[in-house]
């Protein structure tokens, strides 16, 4: 893998080091967990004006927190998800998260890095319902499943289809995502 060009936002040094021991030279800014302060707000902006920045925080809710506060402030960042079944923990009083990561899990997600593009609210929360991304009993492991299939990521219904408008997700995909769960899926949804 060439070396990347973007500076990587992370959680912490756990993730710093995780990444250097894969990748090699990488530049990093980390967000020192989930205290978000001004200084590194800044530090993200004008990271992304000199160089690009890419988003790659944990799999769990305070990784997708920090996720959506840094969309709000740099619309443009690039993104990058790492499935939360390549972030768990050896340990099992551990969280998840990119330290637990392979290699090629953390490879795979930063050479699927997403481009956030101008919304054009295609997708709607009555699409959600339709597909079964909200709204009954499987929706929760239908948008894990479609997530990793689309490499967007795993997160709420009302962040989910952010995400899909975001990415813009072009209608096959999105349907075959959810055509291939719905005939693999042993799930009852009554």
């Amino acid at each position: 893998m060439k070396k990347i060009k973007e500076i990587i936002v992370v959680e912490g040094k756990s993730d710093t080091n995780r990444l250097k021991d894969c990748l090699g030279e990488v530049d990093t800014i980390e967000t020192r967990g989930s205290a978000l302060n001004e200084e590194i707000i800044q530090r993200i902006k004008k990271a992304q004006m000199d160089r690009g920045v890419i988003i790659f925080t944990d799999p769990d809710f305070n990784g997708n927190r920090l996720r959506t506060i840094i969309q709000k402030v740099v619309p443009n960042a690039k993104q990058a998800f790492l499935p939360r079944s390549k972030a768990v923990p050896k340990k099992s009083d551990g969280s998840l998260g990119i330290e637990h990561a392979r290699d090629e899990d953390i490879k795979k997600a930063l050479a699927n890095v997403y481009s956030t593009k101008e919304l054009k609210d295609e997708y709607t929360n009555d699409d959600m319902i339709d597909l079964g991304l909200s709204g009954d009993a499987a929706s929760s492991k239908r948008r894990e499943f479609v997530g990793l299939e689309l490499k967007i990521g795993y997160t709420n219904a009302k962040q989910f289809l952010n995400r899909l408008n975001m990415f813009n997700v072009a209608p096959d995909d999105l349907m075959a995502a959810v055509k291939k769960f719905d005939k693999g899926s042993s799930h009852d949804s009554k």
